[in-house]
């Protein structure tokens, strides 16, 4: 089966997690690199592979894939052998798909709303809740373990865990001792530290 993936990519962006993860699973891909600041992006030829204009996608036999939550399982579930995936009917199963739609559906909007500066809507018209909730539920979560399921490493560990280092870079999320380690651990795996010397590459060439 032809398992290589195209991943269309920009430094300084959501996409860093998903070359982390690539690199994690050791992936045969490609990187399609987008210069946000000339606004490649939203040229005709990038939207009319993800006509949203945003990154990170991926193309793998023929088929795109968007959104983050479903590019990491995605991507995942193409390199069983790197057991970043739990198999449907284990035990772990449904907490991994919780966390990967949770960073989409609750996780990103609490952030915007953080970031605006402004209030969330009424409880029964905003379905993620609010920005103090949110953090609170992943801060407990932290709890149980090295990892959002335990001691038990995900794909969706990748996704928080970069994401979380540019957020508390920012100060969108508090920097508390917990939320600091899980950073840490995150950082220090080798696949994110190539992804990032190779981001580094790639902006020397576009400055």
């Amino acid at each position: 089966m032809n398992r290589h993936v195209t991943l269309y990519y920009a430094p300084q962006s959501r996409a860093l997690g998903a070359l982390a993860l690539l690199e994690e699973l050791g992936a045969d891909y490609t990187l399609q690199i987008l210069n946000l600041k000339t606004g490649q992006q939203r040229q005709p030829a990038y939207l009319a592979i993800n006509p949203m204009g945003k990154v990170p996608a991926i193309v793998h036999d023929g088929a795109l894939v968007t959104e983050q939550p479903a590019i990491y399982q995605y991507l995942a579930e193409l390199y069983p052998e790197a057991q970043l995936s739990p198999a449907p009917g284990t035990s772990l199963r449904g907490p991994y798909l919780r966390w990967l739609a949770f960073y989409g559906s609750s996780f990103e909007p609490a952030l915007l709303d953080k970031a605006l500066q402004r209030a969330p809507g009424a409880p029964s018209t905003v379905p993620y809740g609010d920005y103090d909730t949110t953090i609170k539920v992943l801060t407990d979560q932290l709890e149980h373990g090295s990892y959002l399921l335990g001691d038990t490493i995900t794909a969706a560990d990748l996704l928080w865990g970069v994401a979380l280092a540019w957020t508390v870079a920012f100060k969108m999320v508090p920097d508390t001792p917990r939320i600091r380690a899980y950073i840490e651990r995150i950082e220090a795996r080798p696949s994110v530290q190539r992804a990032r010397a190779r981001e580094a590459e790639i902006l020397a060439t576009l400055n």
